[in-house]
């Protein structure tokens, strides 16, 4: 069952156009001119029941916009939205209590409050009895370990203990939609796993549906099992992680400093990105030559500092996009 269905949604923005300068900025307020943006253009697509979805794309391509006219701030200029046989436009109240949105960038919690406080102040604004409240507070306090510093004043919380509060405080009405934009970002690898955990137990313990955003593309791949991918305002691609991961994320960036340079033409599995002699940079293809063979042919003993990453999420978009993949 789709509990959101996209159907040829558009978007345009009307831009104020400025000269340079104080002559500019005063034509610019006599005699405005303006150029249209198409934001989004044209995209449809259904999400089911349960779905842990990732939507990405680099900056400008048109995420926050969809996001937005798909949680009612924004309004389509053509097309068709449904959240949970709702019509976004004209049910902006009613949905406000169907779906939950985390920022980690934007702190929704007020941060001169205990997050119990926060919590029973959210259930009063979506109008839940004290009893549930409660029953509710007590169960994601469980889940989501908040034992600790649950009557700690937010503002002396860590970001990955605000973080799973700012999780719990959209779960209070019982969202069957939680919207994710970058959860993980500025944590360290430990809180970031631990962030990823929790969400994965939510949604299997609520069945809650999530919809992601994030540019680390570790929680892509450790959350979600179905890519969407826009780009320029259009969908480049909707796909399985599987396949996606197979196609794209097979491949790991591996920068060293060696104390002496090394020659690798021609090894299989390896490009070569940049060669300066005692720096190298080379991109392993894993589903030809693991990590670990890569670094045995720059030799261990010869290696003075090593760096392994994944490839840029921006280009992994961008690759897509000019082979205009849609496997």
């Amino acid at each position: 069952m789709s509990v959101i269905e996209v159907k040829n949604i558009s978007k345009t923005f009307k831009v104020k156009l400025k000269e340079k300068g104080l002559k500019g900025s005063l034509k610019s307020i006599v005699k405005p001119k303006y150029k249209k943006v198409q934001a989004v253009k044209n995209i449809s697509f259904n999400i089911e029941k349960g779905e842990m979805v990732a939507f990405i794309g680099p900056n400008g391509a048109g995420k926050s916009t969809t996001i937005k006219m798909i949680t009612s701030i924004l309004y389509p200029d053509k097309g068709k939205i449904s959240v949970l046989g709702l019509n976004p436009e004209k049910d902006r109240k009613k949905l406000a209590y169907e779906i939950g949105t985390v920022f980690g960038q934007k702190e929704q919690l007020w941060t001169h409050l205990t997050p119990y406080d926060n919590f029973k102040f959210f259930g009063a604004i979506y109008d839940i009895p004290e009893y549930q409240i409660e029953k509710k507070i007590n169960e994601l306090k469980e889940l989501f370990e908040l034992d600790e510093f649950i009557n700690t004043p937010v503002r002396n919380l860590s970001l990955g203990q605000r973080i799973r509060c700012e999780i719990v405080a959209s779960l209070i009405h019982e969202p069957k939609i939680l919207f994710l934009d970058e959860p993980t970002i500025g944590l360290d690898p430990v809180v970031k796993e631990n962030i990823r955990t929790l969400i994965k137990r939510m949604n299997k313990e609520y069945k809650t549906t999530v919809f992601l955003t994030s540019h680390d593309v570790s929680d892509i791949e450790k959350l979600c099992k179905r890519v969407i991918i826009i780009n320029n305002g259009q969908l480049v691609l909707d796909d399985t992680m599987e396949n996606l991961k197979y196609h794209y994320l097979n491949k790991k960036i591996v920068e060293a400093k060696m104390k002496e340079p090394v020659n690798l033409d021609g090894k299989d599995g390896l490009t070569i990105l940049k060669d300066r002699g005692y720096n190298i940079k080379i991109e392993v293809d894993t589903t030809k030559k693991s990590v670990a063979d890569a670094i045995k042919l720059l030799n261990p003993d010869n290696i003075i500092d090593i760096n392994i990453s994944n490839i840029p999420l921006e280009n992994i978009i961008s690759s897509i996009y000019k082979d205009g993949d849609t496997k």
